[in-house]
């Protein structure tokens, strides 16, 4: 475990000190493979927990490590087409940056100490605002300002949220410590009032790095104006990942007693992140802000489906990972259409299917799968939720749910027909801009996965989710 956080950290000074800039790419793309094949060995050996159980191996968090070590390895191929193209740009900070999100990306998967927590998730936030500012204009260092203040804001309440959870600890019979082993262990001895005011900061804390609704205000911007290969990173990535720290936090407080009220909180907002996505979506005529507000949309899903608890918690995992991936499609693809047209804006967009012969009909796949089309994997976990809600006789919050989903899928249908139908015109491309193995293939692949995942899913990953959705009070 310790290496899969090492690794990337010691490739990122190695990328940085390389005097070529034509070899750290492939520096970034051996991290990846490194990664990659460590995390599918903590699949078969499930290591035993190491510095003093500070990081461990449980279910939510392979999840999320697996999905961020799949999107992270499909990007670590992309960049090399995606940094060939843009020759004039100095890759030093671009890839060394990355690998130290891809350390703590690993670190946040694995951390059980609240602490530690709140330290990597920051350590996220700080190796990804170099990459935001990756053009170097007015406009992404106005999106990497607004990311850096508003996730500071998030996480310094997420800081007194973890402060008043160690106060809940230190009553008599208290574990006077943040380990989430050990809070759980001595749930009862909690005092749940200090127990709710921490769930409310680090609601609002992780919140504003999952992206919820009001929490939302950096995403917009920040996808926006980050290169396509960030974006997939941080849906497929960081924002899941921020989600497992409120995962973390939700088990501490179903197990002190105060389930309930943590479930209502996350049901009510991600109710309204669904409906302010949805409030924004339509209309929306730049390309990568309507990718933005679907994540919101899909954050939102995420919360609720561990807010209704039961067997929709369990389809709130299998979300995690099918959004994670989808939107790893959505993202690389719109990179490609943007490339190619000169614009991520619609009224400059059209016949995208013509012009980039994959990349133009993998987005318009990767719109049918993000909004829950079958036979993709999205249509399953969000088809799961609705079933949970239904068992538990949530008739309102599944119409709810329903009508936000309705309405999204048409709004996003009416911008992303009009950018992949019709005719390109005479807009000409540079032939590097044109589709290619190296930028066009790895959305392919993600999209291979999210259509296997739709018809088939391993006992294992079944058992997987079953498992972290008990941790929060869940069943299947």
């Amino acid at each position: 475990m310790l290496l899969l956080v090492l690794v990337p950290l010691a490739l990122a000074a190695v990328a940085f000190a390389l005097p070529a800039g034509r070899r750290r790419p492939r520096v970034l793309l051996a991290g990846a493979i490194v990664h990659a094949a460590g995390v599918a060995a903590l699949w078969v050996l499930r290591p035993a927990p190491a510095l003093g159980g500070w990081l461990a191996v449980d279910a939510a968090g392979l999840l999320a490590l697996t999905t961020a070590s799949a999107v992270f390895l499909v990007c670590a191929v992309y960049v090399q087409g995606y940094l060939a193209a843009h020759p004039e740009r100095d890759d030093r900070v671009f890839v060394s940056s990355l690998l130290v999100l891809l350390a703590a990306m690993t670190a946040v998967s694995l951390a059980q100490h609240l602490g530690l927590l709140w330290v990597v998730i920051e350590v996220t936030t700080l190796s990804t605002a170099p990459l935001i500012y990756f053009k170097h204009d007015a406009r992404s260092l106005e999106a990497t300002w607004k990311y850096l203040m508003v996730c500071s804001i998030g996480i310094a309440l997420a800081l007194l949220g973890t402060f008043l959870l160690a106060v809940a600890s230190a009553g008599p019979g208290g574990p006077r410590s943040l380990l989430v082993a050990d809070l759980v262990a001595a749930a009862p001895a909690l005092s749940r009032p200090w127990v709710r005011g921490a769930f409310v900061f680090l609601l609002a804390g992780y919140g504003t790095k999952m992206g919820l609704a009001p929490f939302h205000a950096w995403k917009p911007d920040a996808y926006g104006e980050a290169p396509g290969v960030l974006g997939a990173l941080l849906s497929g990535g960081v924002t899941n990942l921020a989600f497992l720290a409120l995962v973390r936090v939700l088990t501490v407080c179903h197990a002190a007693g105060e389930g309930a009220f943590a479930r209502g909180a996350l049901l009510g907002v991600g109710l309204l992140s669904m409906a302010v996505a949805a409030i924004f979506i339509v209309g929306q005529r730049d390309v990568k802000r309507l990718l933005a507000y679907s994540s919101v949309e899909h954050m939102g899903i995420l919360a609720l489906g561990v807010g209704l608890g039961g067997a929709a918690s369990s389809g709130a995992f299998f979300h995690m990972v099918n959004n994670g991936l989808t939107k790893g499609v959505l993202f690389l693809t719109a990179g490609n259409i943007q490339r190619a047209f000169g614009s991520k804006h619609v009224d400059h967009l059209r016949g995208a299917a013509r012009l980039l012969p994959l990349s133009g009909p993998l987005f318009l796949a990767g719109f049918l799968a993000v909004t829950g089309s079958p036979p993709f994997s999205p249509f399953f976990s969000e088809f799961a939720i609705l079933s949970g809600a239904l068992q538990d006789g949530r008739f309102l919050v599944s119409a709810a749910y329903l009508l936000l989903l309705a309405v999204i899928f048409v709004a996003m249908g009416v911008t992303v027909l009009r950018v992949v139908q019709g005719d390109p015109g005479d807009v000409e491309v540079r032939p590097e801009f044109r589709d290619a193995a190296l930028t066009a293939g790895p959305p392919l692949a993600l999209m291979l996965v999210v259509l296997a995942l739709g018809l088939f899913v391993p006992r294992g990953l079944l058992a997987l989710f079953d498992a972290a959705a008990a941790a929060v009070g869940g069943r299947s």
